[in-house]
């Protein structure tokens, strides 16, 4: 019989007449009328015996199946036995917002504390672990990933929503799938394919201060081939703040992407997928913490992915072999006319552009074997080469800072190679899974010749971190599943955190260390999920802690120096994750008239969410940039199942952005401001409500509209010094501005086609 590939849920699924043909097939054709028939029927119950970390996986939508995941495991599993807290974000969550960005579609499902520094920049952090400001991906400390593997970027800014099938977000470092960068999680972006790809469609969107946004996706499918195209082009003026505040120039942007996909069946065992995707935002307006009217940025990402997916006659043995690369570049046109020296005002540069060039290449084999009916075993092998290229020019104003600078990123080359396995056995009639893993990751980081750093050595530094993860479901009965797990994770200290000589653009200068550790991370977490016709929840406690983090440790107040190190104590983190959905109409027996009612909601709470490290001078331990508790809710009223004529819905969400704590680095006011310049602010609570509507004209034509920010509130997720007045930012190191606010009320309406 033929491996049922995660591509056959979606495939299958878009293609009913291929479960029950109406005509006999010719002779030749017999072995696929057996194959799609017994693949719809069984691919739920041979999930653990198929391969299983292509990206083409869709849970199927059935409360009579427990959703598919695959980013937890490497292959398609029930999410009730996975020991780790998940969460997905589908196509048609996707399709019914009104995000413009996966950074606001990740903040409409309250993942975590998300920055939003500009359109083109946001950083993140998931149970007390983040991802670099600057999107720098071997800073962050959760994983970004494309189709499984490294997007090479840690900025969720740059990634569109543009072609992506689902998102798949694992919390904590849950897997030994993944080596550095895993310590507060994964988020894996699911691009559509051939398989996956649905209707043929084209769209076109127009909103609020000249927001413009379209798309086309094209896909086919035959009994071999299938394939998928998609692009995508959009844009925005500059926009205006919430109530009390006015236009913010420099907050425009553009887009624009491309995916391509091509995928072969060569035969019932095996399939050979090519993806390639482009990926971008440019001339997007970076106010930065100075309210800057001159930076602007450009940012892109590239890559290439090629997998073969396999088995051996009876399955016994799978396999995926993936062989991917990447190209990930930000450019920096950072003008910055005033600059600060201390606590004084002085020129400084007209331009300052920096360009950093990150490429990888990888190879990825995890084969799979089940060595009994109820014990299977993964086993992986990955391989990465990367380079970093930067460079920068500034060019001073008058009487501002002389001779060029090193580049925000040194130069360096990478290599890490992994082996890992986890093995999982079920127990007591498969209601109890119980699985471990161990991963061995061996890296080794060089520092190259980087621009205007001449005293610089070209060095090698090589290392080598074992991590593991354990955890065990039970399955109580048909409505309830607990799982109990724990796990470690770790960050590998880049080469300009252990040789770095650069300069910022506010002036201050920071050194490497060549001493540096590995940052780590330890988690436990305990949790279960209730099902019942109409309803389900998800719910879990959890402890990260965080150790060796590499910080910066000043020279001095006087001296605008500082060096990075590591930080002798542990962040930790403590809280409880709840999910809930509910359908209305089902939990009251009736139908609301031919309508049907959801509700549904994602938060957390952060019980404990402590800096041991903290200088002894602040006043308070709070992690910084990190919500105390957060929560997204949402009720969505529908008519119809949104494909005849006359089907129409509407959904209202509220998104709570709790406290927040935050050393900012925006030069305000003393007193009006800040009590003093290393004053950590604490950011209070507020609620963004969406509204979105559609309406289906026709059977293919769909048309419809929404509002963000309905209420008009002036707020910023990040930054203190707002647009409002008075000011509290000091209008002597300002750049054309004065503070920074999130948009205001902003509408959008558009046109869906499908053929």
């Amino acid at each position: 019989m033929r491996t049922c590939f995660p591509f056959d849920l979606p495939w299958l699924a878009s293609h009913p007449a291929r479960l029950a043909p109406a005509q006999p097939l010719p002779r030749a054709h017999q072995p696929l009328r057996q194959t799609t028939r017994l693949c719809a029927l069984a691919c739920v119950a041979w999930a653990s015996a198929a391969w299983a970390q292509a990206p083409d996986a869709t849970p199927p939508a059935s409360d009579a199946l427990e959703p598919m995941f695959v980013t937890a495991t490497a292959r398609p599993e029930e999410r009730a036995r996975i020991a780790a807290t998940t969460q997905t974000i589908a196509r048609e969550d996707i399709e019914r917002s009104s995000a413009k960005s996966l950074t606001d579609l990740l903040a409409e499902h309250a993942v975590g504390f998300l920055s939003e520094w500009t359109a083109a920049q946001t950083s993140l952090n998931l149970r007390g672990a983040t991802t670099d400001g600057q999107g720098r991906d071997y800073r962050g400390q959760v994983l970004v990933l494309l189709n499984g593997r490294r997007a090479g970027t840690a900025n969720l800014s740059k990634l569109s929503l543009s072609d992506v099938e689902r998102i798949e977000i694992v919390r904590g470092p849950a897997s030994v799938v993944y080596g550095s960068q895993n310590m507060g999680g994964v988020i894996n972006i699911i691009l559509r394919n051939g398989a996956s790809g649905g209707r043929n469609r084209v769209q076109a969107v127009g909103g609020g201060w000249g927001l413009w946004r379209t798309e086309a996706q094209l896909s086919g499918a035959t009994d071999r081939w299938d394939w998928y195209l998609g692009a995508n082009a959009g844009g925005r003026g500059d926009y205006q703040s919430g109530s009390g505040g006015g236009s913010l120039p420099n907050t425009s942007w553009k887009r624009r992407g491309a995916t391509g996909a091509l995928g072969w069946q060569l035969n019932n065992l095996h399939r050979l997928a090519l993806q390639l995707r482009t990926d971008g935002i440019y001339n997007a307006g970076f106010r930065g913490s100075g309210a800057n009217a001159y930076s602007r940025d450009n940012r892109d990402n590239q890559s290439a992915d090629l997998t073969w997916h396999g088995a051996l006659p009876g399955e016994r043995v799978s396999w995926l072999a993936h062989l991917y690369s990447f190209r990930d570049v930000d450019e920096f046109n950072w003008a910055s006319p005033v600059i600060r020296s201390g606590t004084s005002a002085v020129p400084g540069t007209a331009s300052d552009d920096n360009r950093r060039v990150l490429e990888g290449t990888g190879l990825r084999l995890q084969p799979r074997i089940r060595l009994s009916a109820s014990n299977d075993l993964l086993v992986g092998f990955d391989y990465e080469k990367n380079r970093l290229r930067s460079d920068r020019v500034r060019v001073a104003m008058p009487g501002g800072p002389t001779g060029q600078v090193a580049p925000y990123d040194n130069n360096q080359t990478e290599h890490t190679k992994a082996l890992y396995f986890e093995d999982a056995q079920t127990l007591w009639s498969d209601r109890v899974t119980v699985r471990a893993g161990v991963r061995k990751t061996w890296g080794a980081t060089r520092f190259d010749q980087t621009p205007n750093v001449p005293l610089a050595v070209t060095t090698t530094r090589d290392y080598d971190q074992l991590t593991w993860s354990t955890g065990a479901t039970w399955k109580v009965d048909d409505a309830l599943n607990l799982r109990v797990g724990a796990a470690t994770g770790f960050r590998a200290p880049t080469a300009s955190e252990l040789s770095a000589d650069f300069t910022a653009v506010g002036g201050g200068r920071i050194f490497g260390n060549p001493q540096l550790k590995p940052e780590s991370s330890r988690q436990f977490e305990v949790g279960g999920s209730y099902r019942q016709p109409g309803w389900k929840v998800d719910a879990a406690l959890f402890q990260n802690t965080i150790a060796n983090r590499i910080t910066t440790v000043s020279r001095g107040a006087a001296t605008n120096t500082s060096d990075y190190a590591n930080n002798a104590a542990d962040i930790v983190a403590r809280g409880l994750e709840l999910g809930v959905s509910a359908d209305v109409g089902q939990l009251l027996g009736s139908r609301l008239g031919g309508h049907t009612l959801t509700v549904f909601g994602n938060g957390y709470y952060h019980f404990t969410m402590k800096d041991k490290g903290a200088a002894a001078t602040a006043n308070t331990r709070r992690v910084q940039r990190m919500h105390q508790y957060e929560a997204a809710a949402g009720l969505r009223l529908a008519h119809g199942t949104d494909r005849h004529a006359g089907d129409w819905s509407m959904q209202l969400t509220a998104l709570l952005r709790g406290p927040m704590w935050y050393d900012t680095e925006e030069n305000l006011l003393v007193p009006q401001g800040e009590p003093s310049s290393t004053w950590i602010h604490r950011k209070g609570a507020f609620t963004v409500w969406n509204f979105r509507g559609d309406y289906r004209v026709s059977p293919r034509v769909k048309v419809f509209a929404g509002v963000n920010n309905l209420f008009n509130l002036n707020r910023h997720p990040i930054f203190i010094a707002r647009d409002v007045q008075p000011c509290i930012a000091n209008p002597a190191f300002q750049n054309g501005g004065c503070g920074t606010s999130m948009p205001g009320r902003e509408w959008q309406v558009g046109l869906q086609a499908e053929f």
